[in-house]
């Protein structure tokens, strides 16, 4: 009778553990379909990048293929979003010349964006002594002389989406704004000078984003 009883109770068991993991199951299955309806019902949109102007204090090409640079870009970022944040995280901001970056990577503190929220950040993109193409350095000379230079400012790093007290996964954010950025110690062209050698142009370039 010992053996029948201690069987009845280890089925017991196992048919309580079977019903806990199933309703454990079934009770996450029903949130992910919960946040997968609000997903597609908020449907969210990407945010929106500007650039909206950049002052550039140093621009020389020392060598064919050595190349310094220290350029402070006015990023305009906004959330078009009515019920949904943006959390971003980990973003890095650089220029490239003819798909070949010419600056270092410089870090744009992480922030939180709530609905319809506008971030505007003005970091410094420089570099010194940075080794180019020796096809890029002819061209940054020649671009230079001319009083102008087409540059992409790009920036890559992690967004993570907010609704209501739910926050999603890391999701990969890049953004490029390519501009004519005019060059010259003399402002034109509605340039205004800020500083020694340094002259500030509006640009309101909208940037393609890709999330």
């Amino acid at each position: 009778m010992s053996e029948k009883k201690c069987s009845h109770h280890k089925c017991k068991k196992k048919k309580i553990v079977r019903r806990i993991c199933a309703a454990i199951l079934i009770f996450l299955f029903l949130v992910l379909l919960t946040i997968l309806i609000v997903w597609a019902v908020l449907q969210p949109k990407k945010p929106r990048f500007i650039l909206q102007d950049t002052t550039i204090f140093i621009f020389n090409v020392s060598a064919p293929n050595i190349f310094s640079t220290s350029i402070q870009a006015t990023v305009y970022a906004r959330n078009p979003n009515s019920n949904i944040g943006i959390y971003y995280d980990k973003m890095d901001i650089y220029a490239t010349y003819h798909n070949q970056q010419i600056t270092y990577y410089t870090q744009i503190p992480p922030v939180y964006q709530g609905h319809k929220d506008v971030n505007i950040w003005s970091p410094f993109v420089m570099g010194n002594n940075v080794p180019i193409a020796p096809y890029n350095g002819p061209g940054l000379t020649e671009d230079q002389q001319n009083g102008g230079v087409w540059l992409d400012f790009k920036i890559d790093g992690r967004v993570k989406w907010k609704v209501g007290s739910v926050t999603t996964g890391h999701y990969h954010l890049h953004v490029t704004c390519s501009a004519y950025v005019p060059l010259g110690d003399h402002p034109a062209n509605g340039g205004i000078v800020v500083g020694n050698n340094a002259v500030k142009y509006q640009l309101s370039r909208s940037c393609d984003v890709s999330v």
